[in-house]
């Protein structure tokens, strides 16, 4: 029971934060997703982190780890709405916006979940 309620605690809160930081940094006037690629990438950021500590250490309990990665990464995250954003400008012909938005998106999230996990190794 304590991990759904990490889950539903986490969610809430990433949720919330998801919301915020999206409508801070889309414009109306901007034809590319800014506020869900932040989110991606700093998604990305803090699972990288939280998988190494866990990993390595074992340093997060079974309910902090769930809270985390499972509660607030999964309601900050924005795949879907990554997934749906890219099928936008495919329909809207901007094809060449779509690819560099995905590859950009990937390969940021890439480094930046090495790089959490890096971070995560500095720290210990």
């Amino acid at each position: 029971m304590n991990l759904l309620f990490a889950v539903a605690a986490g969610s809430a809160l990433g949720g919330v934060a998801r919301y915020v930081i999206t409508g801070a940094l889309q414009s109306p006037l901007s034809q590319f997703p800014w506020g869900t690629f932040v989110v991606n990438v700093v998604g990305c950021l803090i699972l990288g982190a939280t998988a190494r500590v866990v990993g390595t250490a074992g340093d997060l309990s079974p309910v902090a780890r769930t809270f985390i990665a499972a509660g607030f990464c999964g309601a900050f995250t924005t795949f879907s709405a990554f997934s749906y954003e890219t099928l936008t400008m495919l329909e809207k012909g901007a094809t060449a916006r779509a690819l560099s938005y995905v590859a950009a998106s990937v390969l940021l999230g890439l480094l930046a979940a090495m790089a959490g996990a890096q971070l995560a190794r500095g720290i210990r």
